[in-house]
């Protein structure tokens, strides 16, 4: 298979990749080629700017989540139809999980042959930018470092200098450099970037990047990288079956500006499981619709949104009514946030929400939880029987108070770097809510239980109709 592709990595977190991923993905895409973006990790946020500067979804390579094969199979099924896949690193080029390269870019890069492009931030570096160019391009015989881009380089003059010694001392071209510009930065909130969705005039910032990234960028010499990656072996198929099945089930997924943290190869997998994915808003939608075999909430932001989530009372009370009546509800992190009874916002005020948990949510102004865990399964629920292990992930700023003691749990997470386990999550008839994030395409399994649970309940639901 020969694909066109490039990997931007950098030297550490913070030195620009995302506005240097997305600007790339913009100025190809205007400049007429099809470009299929890519993030490697678990990141949510930075695939919503890949899709507002492609028109394409972005889909996760995450190691950790789908392994090696996983990762050439989800590669390889969204790369069908690119004329250039880009795929945006995560942390600095070779950081992964502890001190191995786990998860990294770095593991990803080798695994699909791809060309690196190393962004390095060049404040106050003269001839020491060589010293860590030639690092990177030593420490793994593995990756291939095709070239390097300067970032937050002070003049053209300190440009010249950088490229010269670069391109002597570690044997690497650079292709090119972007000054201190700060209107091109992109906006931050707790979580991270703030979504795309959220941003206002977006289209007008993209035009920006782009514009600062051709005057001192080297397009062609990058896409002739891009172009010289090797071929790749054919994928074989071990997440998606090799023939999606017919829509059997109407599966609701809200999402929305306070809902919108979800792995479009999960969705994928869903839809090819035998589920047609209905999207729905808990900011907008009056209720859900009545023919619905099941919910799926997803993360998001919704403490950015209470005042509106609360005062959208009918969806509330269309939801409860669905959940009465048994409908499969699956809610993770933001989306169990939103079915407690309610949530306490930054502000210490308390705004209602669904209730279908008696519970209520508190936000606190330091991190709760952040970063991967295997999550040991204590009930049969929706998704797997008791017994069962997953690997999840978890990033949030709240924490659950006021459940009873006696309310059944959903998982027994082992955090990294910690002996005890944490309980999480909680399972009440055919709702699993939980703070863990789930990539489906890591356990199929798992979405296959669900999309037979939402069958179950439709045969139910026309029966009693």
């Amino acid at each position: 298979m020969n694909i066109p592709r490039i990997l931007i990595a950098a030297t550490h977190s913070g030195a620009g990749k995302t506005t240097l991923a997305t600007a790339l993905m913009a100025a190809f895409t205007r400049a007429g080629y099809v470009v299929q973006p890519f993030k490697v990790g678990p990141d949510y946020i930075d695939p919503g700017y890949h899709l507002a500067a492609t028109g394409r979804e972005s889909r996760n390579l995450d190691t950790i989540f789908l392994g090696l094969e996983g990762v050439r199979e989800v590669f390889a099924r969204a790369a069908l139809g690119a004329d250039l896949c880009i795929i945006e690193g995560v942390m600095g080029l070779y950081d992964g999980r502890g001190s191995t390269e786990r998860g990294s870019s770095a593991e990803v890069a080798k695994a699909l042959e791809a060309p690196v492009l190393l962004l390095l931030d060049a404040r106050s570096m003269s001839r020491s930018a060589a010293a860590l160019a030639l690092g990177y391009r030593m420490f793994d015989s593995g990756v291939r470092i095709a070239g390097i881009l300067l970032n937050r380089v002070g003049s053209p003059r300190h440009y010249n200098i950088l490229k010269e010694v670069i391109e002597e001392q570690a044997g690497v071209p650079v292709l090119g450099w972007i000054g201190h510009r700060a209107e091109i930065s992109l906006p931050h909130r707790h979580l991270g970037l703030l979504p795309a969705m959220e941003k206002d005039a977006l289209a007008e910032h993209l035009e920006r990047l782009v514009a600062v990234l051709e005057e001192g960028v080297d397009l062609s010499r990058l896409l002739e990288i891009a172009r010289a990656a090797p071929p790749l072996p054919r994928i074989g198929e071990k997440i998606f079956p090799a023939v999606p099945r017919s829509p059997r089930v109407r599966l609701g997924v809200i999402k929305d500006a306070a809902f919108n943290f979800y792995y479009q190869d999960g969705l994928e997998l869903l839809a090819a499981l035998g589920a047609e994915v209905v999207f729905l808003s808990a900011l907008s939608s009056p209720a859900l619709p009545p023919d619905l075999d099941g919910l799926y909430i997803g993360g998001g932001f919704p403490e950015m949104f209470l005042e509106k989530l609360a005062a959208n009372r009918s969806f509330m009370e269309s939801l409860r009514r669905a959940f009465n009546q048994g409908m499969p509800v699956y809610a993770e992190c933001g989306g169990l946030m939103y079915i407690c009874r309610s949530i306490y916002g930054f502000d210490g005020r308390e705004y209602p929400m669904a209730g279908l948990l008696p519970g209520v949510c508190r936000m606190h102004t330091r991190r709760v939880a952040l970063g991967y865990c295997k999550a040991r399964v204590l009930n049969d629920n929706i998704l797997a029987p008791a017994g069962t292990e997953l690997v999840g992930h978890e990033f949030h700023y709240s924490s659950l108070e006021d459940m009873p003691a006696d309310f059944p749990r959903a998982y027994a997470l082992r955090r990294e770097g910690e002996e005890v386990e944490v309980l999480d999550g909680y399972v009440r008839g055919n709702l699993l809510a939980s703070y863990l994030h789930l990539h489906f395409a890591s356990c199929p399994e798992a979405a296959r239980r669900f999309v037979e649970c939402c069958a179950r309940f439709k045969k139910k639901r026309v029966v009693e109709c």
